[in-house]
């Protein structure tokens, strides 16, 4: 692993026009006596690529659940294009062009590669929709179209639990791209993968990122975090500690000392 004081690239400062499309302003959320997101204000500007990093147990997955509608913030506010997303279910989020991966990935195990990816297009398939069993050939086309570009072409009959884990973890990938959504949430989607799997995982994302997608990432390995972030938002303890530029985040001595351990956090 690189430290996080070595010099990196900056990516520069995301122009003026790359709107805000998700903005989250002083959330809370305790359990118990335990302040699991503190006064969090962050925003997601669209076409580039956030990532979260910090401590294990700084609150990255928390802060993900409560953007995604699976856990309800104690206080503050969530507004994606400046529409609350407070007290709306996970389905009904998602629905609004909100992407979300799992660190467990959650496929449907027994289903096939090509069907796992279908179900995504559940809402825009069913057969008494305009359109509904005549295009299911066209959807079919753009799920071997994702598969082309995920590596999967050649799985498209194999059951996900006979996949190799790089295999399920581009299966996840491929499945949000099937969503059709306007932000990625991604946590740690690189994890465990091999030099190789990595690299085109960073491919993938980058050449997602250049049609406008916006992503927001956790991620630990900070070759990734150094080779796809145009900012990095760093939390610790649940607090937001830093939000800029690579560079600068990344070479302060202070938040590298909290990343490794070198101080109490």
């Amino acid at each position: 692993m690189n430290a996080l004081h070595e010099p990196i690239a900056s990516h520069g400062a995301p122009p003026p026009d790359h709107d805000v499309l998700l903005s989250i302003r002083h959330l809370r959320k305790r359990f118990g006596g335990l302040k699991v997101t503190d006064d969090v204000s962050l925003d997601l500007r669209a076409g580039i690529v956030t990532t979260l990093v910090g401590p294990n147990g700084a609150g990255k997955t928390t802060l993900f659940n409560q953007i995604t509608g699976h856990l309800q913030p104690d206080a503050g506010e969530i507004l994606w294009q400046g529409r609350s997303l407070l007290g709306k279910k996970h389905f009904q989020i998602a629905r609004l062009g909100l992407a979300r991966s799992f660190q467990d990935l959650r496929l449907f195990s027994q289903m096939t590669v090509l069907e796992n990816v279908l179900t995504v297009m559940e809402p825009v398939s069913w057969l008494w929709q305009p359109g509904g069993r005549s295009g299911r050939s066209e959807r079919e086309d753009r799920v071997r179209t994702i598969l082309e570009r995920t590596g999967l072409a050649d799985k498209a009959e194999t059951r996900a639990v006979d996949l190799a884990y790089a295999e399920r973890k581009f299966l996840s990938m491929a499945r949000i791209m099937a969503a059709d959504a306007k932000i990625w949430l991604l946590d740690e989607p690189a994890s465990g993968l091999d030099r190789s799997s990595y690299e085109r995982f960073l491919e993938l994302l980058r050449s997602e990122v250049q049609k406008g997608l916006t992503v927001c990432i956790i991620e630990h390995n900070l070759d990734i975090v150094i080779g796809i972030s145009d900012r990095i938002a760093f939390l610790d303890q649940g607090r937001l500690l830093a939000d800029g530029l690579p560079a600068d985040v990344l070479n302060d001595p202070h938040l590298a000392a909290i990343y490794f351990g070198d101080q109490a956090s």
